[in-house]
């Protein structure tokens, strides 16, 4: 391959790129032979079968293509399942039934494997030597899988439409109406539909009956090449082509996926299914609640979570649950592995703030009671999980969106349940309008744009300006405030000086910083075990964060706390720091008397000791000596 590129490259050069592009589809089916290693089925091109042809990087398009293919050949028709990552777009030409199924992603791109075959198709459709009636005997149809919280962006299904465009400029013969397929609405409505539509039509074909092109427009399609300004929004013309076209702009779009149905659930069926098998218990519309690993621990008495190592929460009476299962990010770490909306404001039926925090109890108070009877469960502590005494507002989602999250919030403090709100960042003007909690957290995922860009994955454009507003509004609260930063290898890691300027801008009382976990392959994410720092690398991180911070502030931070087994430290002002002693515990009594009285207050007037054990660099690593470490028996390798 070397050597077949040495003697090529200097024609490439001469010829442009035509030639450049001609060279690399030569070399590839030189060095291939032309086999497909990755379709499914084999027929010739005179058959009448069909190609289905997908784009995924989720897994989403490459499931619906199965479903598709398996559908078609219990009718007797032979299907040839493909990856556009592994199709040559040489082939293309030769096709006569395709099926589409494409993803839209950030950008309004298609998966990265998936870019050289639809820059090839543009660029084809573009070339004034290759005629226009080119298509004309290819039938196809597209399924398009995207997100219309990105439609304000003119984003919302591009890679279909466009597809589409570039198909109808050579003449292909659209067979049925593209069908646009919204994440937010849960898909498989969109999707069943047109999968049965089509399996009727590809019947058709195969009994040898001639199909008839839909000249229809998508709802959603943009000509940009037109000519003409269409102003009738009432309708659309015949055909694509047509240089007056009536199609919908991407800004009318925008207009109208914003105004959806406001008495929409945010979960829907789909939604549903995949956070029940999660084993989260849903309450109402929109919010849900899920049992910890280290509740169930710490009810049997094997150690507590670095909430109880930090501030003294009981892990057994701990109930982790979000009023909004929806959020603004789609960050690389993420274990939810993308299932939830993502959105940039509220825009669904709203549940009562009564109903969620009582719902949410009981739901919770259901989860603890599996654990009756199970082996060495602490029947005194059994006992004290029926009472939650902690709220975790940050299971998943963007909790502080909820519009009414202070009614929510105090709802649970008139329960004597603490509060602990995590937020990604994105909503400043949301954290000036929060009540106090008990302890209010930003998200610093990373310290440049370029980085949080990567990381979050945002979809708001001006994430970085919300980023800084975020961390201003934190430093303007007068509850206990915390940064926290989940570390990624090779990732967020190298940025120490930008660390240190966000930390001396949001003065956060506490920073968390805690090694990402592994959770396992995501198509979502291309994070690896790699990825994981070791406890020790995050140890070395945080002392140069506070040798980075004091050296900007004076002696302000220094290293309180640290859970070993979760790979997290927690940095701590000094004011926390009281006759040689650290107090990062809180007194939730204390809390409670002050945030439903009148007068204010500040983040030490509830501060108590950090007992010996927890503190940073004690023998114990943050292992509660009350508990008993569990440690567990590995595998026996089968003896051959």
């Amino acid at each position: 391959m070397v050597e077949w590129c040495k003697l090529l490259l200097p024609l490439s050069l001469l010829g442009g790129i035509p030639l450049c592009n001609f060279l690399v589809h030569l070399l590839r089916r030189i060095t291939s032979g032309g086999d497909q290693s990755k379709a499914i089925g084999s027929r010739t091109s005179t058959d009448r079968g069909i190609t289905i042809l997908y784009a995924t990087q989720k897994g989403t398009a490459a499931q619906l293509a199965g479903r598709l293919a398996k559908r078609v050949e219990a009718k007797g028709v032979t299907p040839q399942v493909v990856d556009l990552a592994h199709y040559d777009p040489e082939d293309f030409p030769a096709e006569k039934f395709v099926a589409f199924i494409v993803a839209t992603y950030e950008g309004g791109e298609g998966p990265v494997a998936t870019h050289d075959f639809f820059r090839w198709l543009e660029e084809h459709s573009n070339d004034f030597r290759v005629p226009k009636n080119a298509f004309e005997s290819l039938n196809y149809s597209i399924l398009g899988l995207g997100n219309s919280v990105y439609a304000d962006k003119g984003h919302y299904n591009l890679v279909a439409l466009n597809l589409d465009r570039s198909l109808q400029k050579l003449s292909g013969q659209r067979i049925l109406e593209v069908s646009l397929a919204d994440e937010q609405d849960g898909l498989l409505e969109v999707c069943d539909a047109w999968i049965e539509d089509l399996t009727q039509i590809v019947v058709q074909y195969g009994n040898g009956k001639a199909l008839q092109p839909v000249r229809k427009a998508p709802s959603a399609a943009v000509v940009e090449d037109s000519e003409e300004d269409g102003s009738d929004d009432d309708g659309f013309e015949d055909d694509i082509q047509s240089q007056g076209s009536n199609l919908m702009d991407m800004e009318d779009l925008g207009q109208a996926y914003g105004k959806k149905n406001k008495n929409a659930e945010l979960l829907n069926p789909r939604l549903r299914q995949s956070l029940t098998k999660q084993g989260y218990q849903l309450i109402g519309s929109h919010s849900g609640v899920k049992l910890c690993r280290w509740t169930k621990a710490m009810l049997r008495g094997r150690g507590g979570c670095y909430k109880h190592t930090f501030y003294g929460i009981k892990s057994y009476q701990c109930m982790e649950m979000t009023p909004s299962l929806a959020c603004a990010n789609k960050c690389v770490f993420c274990w939810r592995h993308h299932s939830n909306p993502v959105t940039k404001e509220w825009r669904w039926k709203m549940d009562d703030p009564e109903f969620l925090v009582t719902e949410s109890i009981d739901a919770h108070v259901r989860m603890i009671n599996t654990m009756k009877g199970v082996p060495g469960v602490k029947p005194e502590r059994l006992a004290e999980a029926y009472t939650p005494r902690h709220c975790a507002l940050s299971l998943v989602g963007e909790p502080i969106i909820y519009p009414e999250i202070n009614s929510f919030v105090r709802l649970l403090h008139e329960r004597h349940i603490s509060t602990f709100m995590v937020t990604n960042a994105q909503f400043p003007d949301r954290i000036d309008q929060l009540d106090p909690v008990t302890q209010l957290y930003v998200s610093i995922d990373a310290a440049t744009k370029e980085s949080l860009k990567a990381v979050d994955r945002p979809i708001f454009d001006d994430f970085w300006e919300r980023f800084l507003a975020c961390i201003d509004s934190l430093r303007r609260k007068g509850q206990r405030t915390v940064f926290r930063l989940t570390l990624v290898k090779d990732r967020n890691m190298e940025e120490m000086a930008e660390y240190c300027e966000l930390v001396k801008r949001g003065q956060p009382d506490f920073i968390e910083v805690k090694g990402v976990t592994y959770c396992g392959e995501n198509t979502a994410s291309d994070l690896t075990i790699k990825n994981s720092p070791y406890h020790q690398e995050v140890v070395r991180f945080c002392e140069e964060l506070c040798d980075g911070a004091n050296l900007a502030m004076g002696d302000t931070y220094g290293l309180a706390c640290e859970h070993e087994h979760s790979v997290c430290v927690l940095i701590a002002n000094k004011k926390f720091f009281v006759d040689g002693q650290w107090h990062t515990w809180i007194d939730y009594d204390r809390f409670h008397e002050l945030a439903l009285g009148n007068k204010a207050f500040d983040a030490t007037d509830y501060m108590e000791p950090t007992p010996g054990w927890a503190v940073f660099g004690a023998d114990e690593k943050g292992f509660d000596p009350a508990e008993v470490r569990h440690v567990r028996k590995q595998k026996q390798k089968a003896s051959t």
